[in-house]
């Protein structure tokens, strides 16, 4: 069964929690620039740890950690020669984790094509031009790494998440794409979910989603985006904590896995048939969730 098959009829989905905020929690240095990219270099191990741990939570889709293996980045950490290189690792670090946290279960492998710059800063997004390359360059790269879906996320303006869907969907993989939302459940750039969703839907992605948005705020922007795509597959996954300058993230704690999992119930009830973790979730938030999901009507 695909993808988009399975997102309509078949049972909800379960994405991953955050692979760079666990890497934190487990003494993974996250500094910028490389915040998760780090550890594609330096502790490989412990991220294929995290990705088993994920796949052994209930995960039905592991993200791979790409979040941060675009050029602009690699060259501001002096590795821009590596964008290939780190980003087919990621792929196989994550294939690994899922053949070891859950041997014999159908796991997806997503690869991450992020916003080129800051997701909370849209003014520094920069022109067309630079977007087309580099998202294409990256693109094509997790298709010949050989991942199975592209997750276009935290997407914090409507012209960035169009070229970067484009460029994942010439890929010929499935797409979802994701949106990072404000407390007034508006676009970081200020444009509105049914906006995002109108200039998106046309080009035909898999499924639009909200990510990377506080857990207790999330339901709004979903339900804005229910309204303005009825007829497609939605998705959410939130986060919990907030920014930092430093490591990129820090970790509240302040949504327990079972917490969690009564607000994905929620998202289901709006229409979700893909919900999961962003930043500052982790393996229990994701068991927590495979767990009421199942025992859900």
């Amino acid at each position: 069964m695909d993808l988009r098959t399975r997102l309509t009829s078949g049972p909800p989905l379960v994405l991953d929690g955050a692979t760079g905020t666990e890497l934190h929690r487990r003494g993974v240095d996250t500094a910028l620039p490389l915040w998760s990219a780090r550890a594609l270099i330096t502790s490989p191990g412990v991220l294929t740890d995290i990705h088993a741990d994920y796949a052994r939570a209930g995960a039905d889709i592991l993200t791979a950690d790409t979040f941060r293996t675009n050029r602009r980045t690699l060259d501001r950490a002096g590795l821009s020669t590596e964008v290939q290189t780190l980003t087919a690792r990621a792929i196989e670090l994550a294939r690994a984790g899922a053949k070891r946290g859950a041997p014999g279960r159908a796991i997806q492998v997503a690869g991450s094509l992020a916003p080129v710059e800051d997701c909370y800063s849209p003014e520094l997004t920069p022109p067309d031009h630079e977007l087309v390359a580099e998202h294409t360059e990256l693109a094509q790269t997790l298709a010949a790494a050989g991942a199975d879906l592209i997750l276009v996320e935290t997407m914090p303006t409507i012209r960035e998440a169009r070229i970067a869907t484009q460029a994942a969907l010439a890929t010929g993989l499935p797409v979802l794409v994701g949106f990072c939302c404000r407390s007034d459940h508006h676009l970081f750039s200020g444009e509105s979910v049914t906006e995002a969703a109108q200039a998106i839907l046309p080009l035909g992605p898999a499924a639009l989603m909200i990510n990377c948005t506080p857990s207790r705020t999330i339901r709004w922007p979903l339900a804005e985006l229910r309204t303005a795509a009825p007829n497609t597959p939605l998705g959410a996954y939130a986060n919990i904590g907030h920014t930092d300058d430093i490591v990129g993230w820090t970790d509240t704690g302040d949504v327990s896995p079972a917490q969690y999992a009564g607000l994905g119930l929620d998202w289901l009830g709006l229409g979700a048939r893909l919900v999961g973790g962003c930043c500052g979730t982790r393996p229990a938030h994701i068991a927590a969730l495979r767990a009421a999901l199942d025992k859900a009507p």
